[in-house]
């Protein structure tokens, strides 16, 4: 029996009766009953009408599943150790350091992932992103350099290449603190 059924009996109180009461359709009151979880709005609306905390009407499969969600403060990766975020931010702007010089912007978040123990895609996929941005730079450059355009060109070419990284790496950051996750990622993975 649902949780909410048992406590609009225990009101003595028909679906009919609780519908008026709430302003929640009689279907729905029925869907509800029937094991459908209620939401939102729904969720709400019930437990003000019935005078209950809301989490009296989720059923304990629900509750202990919403427990379990608020207790995991963080993620555990495929090698067991936790994901902790605030290290994967200081791995990925730990190449912003030698963005000029490209072997070491691979190198630095390399170690860095291993001596703090962050293993998982996240910092694979950094380091990945590193490594194929060192390969593409000289690449660009020498493309810019044999188009024959100038000095200045060369000059703003260059330029546009290391803000590019920097801008990877910033935007990166601030995705991984607001959304745990890489905005810019590679649909491969070196490592």
């Amino acid at each position: 029996m649902s949780r909410l059924k048992q406590i609009r009996e225990q009101q003595n109180l028909t679906q009919e009766e609780l519908s008026e009461k709430s302003g929640i359709s009689v279907r729905t009151i029925q869907r509800i009953e029937s094991g459908i979880q209620p939401k939102g709005h729904t969720l709400k609306t019930l437990s003000k009408t019935l005078g209950i905390q809301e989490n009296e009407l989720l059923d304990e499969q629900t509750k202990t599943e919403n427990e379990i969600k608020v207790e995991e403060p963080a993620i555990i990766s495929e090698d067991n150790s936790t994901t902790d975020y605030s290290k994967i931010k200081l791995i990925n702007m730990s190449s912003i350091l030698f963005v000029v010089l490209p072997p070491l912007n691979i190198l630095a978040p390399f170690i860095l992932s291993y001596t703090l123990k962050q293993k998982n895609p996240i910092t694979k996929q950094i380091i990945t992103l590193q490594i194929f941005w060192t390969v593409l730079a000289p690449v660009l450059f020498m493309l810019g350099i044999f188009l024959k355009l100038g000095r200045s060109f060369t000059i703003v070419l260059l330029a546009l290449i290391v803000l590019s990284n920097i801008f990877l790496i910033l935007r990166n950051t601030a995705e991984i603190d607001r959304k745990q996750k890489l905005r810019y990622k590679l649909n491969f993975n070196i490592l």
